[in-house]
């Protein structure tokens, strides 16, 4: 009999890419989505669809019904916990047999960032849920640099308070096929166990802007900028007080050299290097030059 593994977080870069990387094992995959609106694209690509949110214990049974294995990705939030707890309840109330958990690189209660500090307690909350475990905590993804597309394309610049700090950046892509790694082996392989996934090698965000102007063709830099200022371009933007102030405390942590380091973890798991940002900056280099 098929697994099923449902997948949490279903319309994000992460989660998408997992449900890519799924496609041609043989599992039942199944994606939870707040928005019934956003369903159809999921489900044209041949996956089950239950609309329920995290926030809202009572709408997750009959998501959770039949399910063997947990993809739990919440969203960064004061509540994450809460969110990522229901989530291990409503497994546990279904027999869930495993839950993968991503979590962010650094968690910590000392954490730098008030995200790394609130996936610590969700991380601690799983592990002592009784059910099997395994948690990533990947680095920095290269996708987050698709959220710059607009001043990459009309200034040739983006904007970080990360200093010269360098970071084991990683592509989501990476992320995801580790996750279907373990959760397509046999549910015991991988529990009690936390992975760290980074790229092959620590960059800075001024090399990323070399790489990206080599891959598109395109003048890119990167510009060093204060943490206020970084922060309220993004209150300018529309991005929440929360998530702003959780974005700049990342930057102030990139640029001490917090991130500055990488592990062997995705070629331990997948028999290969992980992707450069060089493939990273080649296969998106259309998203970066479409407007142009």
């Amino acid at each position: 009999m098929s697994r099923t593994v449902l997948i949490t977080g279903a319309t994000g870069t992460v989660s998408g890419a997992l449900m890519d990387a799924l496609s041609d094992v043989d599992v039942d995959v199944r994606a939870l989505v707040r928005d019934e609106a956003k369903a159809q694209g999921i489900e044209s690509r041949g996956v089950q669809v239950r609309v329920a949110d995290l926030g809202t214990p009572e709408s997750l049974p009959d998501a959770f019904e039949g399910v063997s294995d947990l993809w739990l990705l919440n969203a960064n939030g004061p509540r994450a916990p809460e969110n990522s707890i229901n989530a291990v309840w409503a497994a546990r109330h279904a027999g869930v047999q495993r839950v993968v958990r991503m979590s962010v690189f650094g968690a910590a209660h000392g954490a730098p960032t008030r995200s790394g500090r609130l996936h610590a307690l969700a991380d601690h909350q799983l592990e002592s849920s009784g059910l099997r475990w395994t948690i990533l905590r990947p680095q920095y993804l290269m996708q987050n640099l698709l959220g710059s597309v607009d001043p990459i394309i009309e200034q040739n610049a983006f904007y970080l308070n990360a200093g010269e700090g360098r970071i084991g950046a990683i592509d989501a892509r990476d992320v995801a096929e580790v996750a279907a790694k373990i959760l397509t082996d046999q549910p015991d392989h991988h529990h009690a166990k936390i992975y760290s996934p980074t790229g092959p090698e620590a960059i800075s965000f001024a090399q990323a802007a070399a790489q990206l102007q080599q891959a598109t063709g395109y003048d890119v830099s990167y510009v060093a900028v204060p943490d206020d200022t970084a922060r309220q371009s993004m209150l300018d933007a529309g991005v929440s007080h929360w998530l702003a102030g959780m974005l700049v405390e990342y930057g102030q942590a990139f640029s001490t050299g917090w991130s500055d380091c990488t592990t062997n973890h995705v070629k331990e798991l997948l028999r290969r290097p992980p992707r450069r940002f060089a493939d990273f900056a080649r296969d998106h280099a259309a998203a970066f030059t479409s407007k142009r």
